[in-house]
């Protein structure tokens, strides 16, 4: 089993960015592929990006592409977004999450952290 600690969430104005953290502990890091997920005010949770165990495979959600970049660390158990450009309706709770075994197109994961909030004023 793993655990995750999302950080790095915050107030910040339209126009700006933000990295976000996940720090893994438990099982080897490299055996999961790890994603992140947001849940807006008054949605449901959505897919926002996920990477494979090593990186080689990378998915964005078709409304982030260009302004939100996944990557991972594999000696530093830590995965990260980086958002840039952010908007008002980028404002919701991001989660992280983590999924063992290979690689695919599913968007269902078993691991979640607690969330980190992301606040974009206008």
């Amino acid at each position: 089993q793993v655990q995750l600690v999302e950080s790095g969430g915050g107030l910040v104005q339209a126009g700006g960015s933000l990295r976000l953290s996940c720090a893994a502990t438990g099982r080897s890091f490299s055996t999961y592929n790890m994603g992140w997920f947001r849940q807006r005010p008054g949605k449901e949770r959505e897919f926002v990006a996920d990477i494979s165990r090593h990186g080689s495979y990378i998915k964005y959600a078709d409304s982030e592409k260009g302004r939100f970049t996944i990557s991972r660390d594999n000696a530093g158990n830590t995965v990260y977004l980086q958002m840039v450009n952010l908007k008002p309706e980028d404002t919701a709770v991001y989660y992280c999450a983590a999924r063992p075994g290979v690689y695919s197109s599913s968007t269902l994961y078993d691991y979640w952290g607690q969330g980190t909030q992301v606040t974009v004023s206008s």
